[in-house]
């Protein structure tokens, strides 16, 4: 158990240490010079000189990199190079929206996709599960962003029962009923692909199992047919369901930067989204970067959870 906790926190850290590298790299091939950007186009040469030095952009590229590890292990993010403020003030109250957002959608693809998913396998083959499962396929090809605006145009401008944008009613906000009104079409449009997703993978998980031979057993023993498929199947159906659940929730992380731009959510991804324009590397790199840990957590949660739903898992575990 202790190696085995050993070596996710090794492998935590290279990717987080992969990911930083990569995204710095990346974020040096894109063209402008960021003391230009903060100075404006018409800056002499000597103040984007002296900038630079200042913001360290004239040492050698690995001296940057290794003094930004530096300042991660130190919890130091750097500062803003456009609103020249601490990144972490920035990123933290965008991250704790963009939290809100994903949840708000995770729940709605386990309330949705799983149950879809069980059914449509117990009724494989009929018209219910030909055309869920043409759905979510439709679902999955569909873009987040047009779907977003597909979203805004029905509920929000035509029948007026939700609004367009943002995360409160700026003139009269209301509370958790107005946080709730505002979540409810950003959350629909960054759920609808992994939901989709969720609900084939449990279909076809589903299927496999009620084809086992200790579900003709139970069924043979006069157990209904609810009690076979939600407490039987379902139970040994769980595993390989919460291991999708736990990638699904990297595409959320990732998907929910084009939904926060359309809805206008004051989120993480409305926020790089932002900084990438304005070439404000700090923020980007520390957006990215809260994205990756988010995901490398959450995945690790759900090999915890399926190690406790599993024996066999724990047997390995503990060996």
């Amino acid at each position: 158990m202790t190696a085995t906790i050993r070596n996710r926190l090794l492998s935590t850290l290279l990717v987080l240490f992969g990911v930083s590298l990569i995204v710095f790299l990346l974020l040096q091939l894109v063209p402008g010079d960021p003391a230009v950007t903060i100075l404006g186009s018409g800056a002499t040469a000597e103040a984007v000189a002296a900038l630079r030095t200042e913001l360290g952009l004239d040492r050698a590229l690995p001296i940057q990199f290794f003094d930004y590890l530096g300042g991660l292990v130190r919890g130091d993010l750097g500062r803003s190079l456009t609103v020249n403020a601490p990144v972490a003030d920035i990123m933290l109250p965008r991250f704790a929206n963009t939290i809100i957002l994903t949840v708000a959608a995770l729940i709605l693809c386990i309330v949705v996709a799983v149950p879809l998913g069980v059914i449509a396998a117990h009724k494989q083959y009929s018209i219910f599960d030909r055309v869920s499962m043409m759905v979510s396929l439709a679902g999955a090809s569909v873009p987040v962003y047009w779907f977003g605006l597909l979203l805004i145009g029905a509920f929000a401008v035509t029948l007026g029962w939700l609004p367009t944008s943002g995360m409160y009613n700026p003139r009269f906000p209301g509370g958790f009923t107005d946080l709730l009104a505002h979540l409810v079409l950003p959350a629909i449009a960054a759920a609808l692909v992994p939901l989709a997703v969720i609900a084939r993978m449990t279909r076809s998980v589903m299927i496999d199992i009620l084809q086992q031979d200790y579900i003709r057993t139970l069924r043979a023993s006069g157990l209904s047919t609810n009690s076979v498929l939600w407490r039987h199947a379902l139970r040994n159906a769980l595993p390989p369901i919460v291991n999708i659940i736990g990638l699904q929730v990297g595409y959320l992380l990732g998907g929910v930067v084009f939904v926060e731009v359309v809805f206008g959510w004051p989120g993480l991804g409305q926020q790089l989204y932002t900084s990438i324009t304005q070439r404000d590397i700090p923020v980007v790199q520390a957006g990215v970067l809260f994205i990756a840990l988010a995901f490398v957590i959450i995945n690790l949660l759900a090999d915890g959870a399926v190690g406790l739903l599993d024996p066999r898992t724990r047997r390995k575990v503990g060996a």
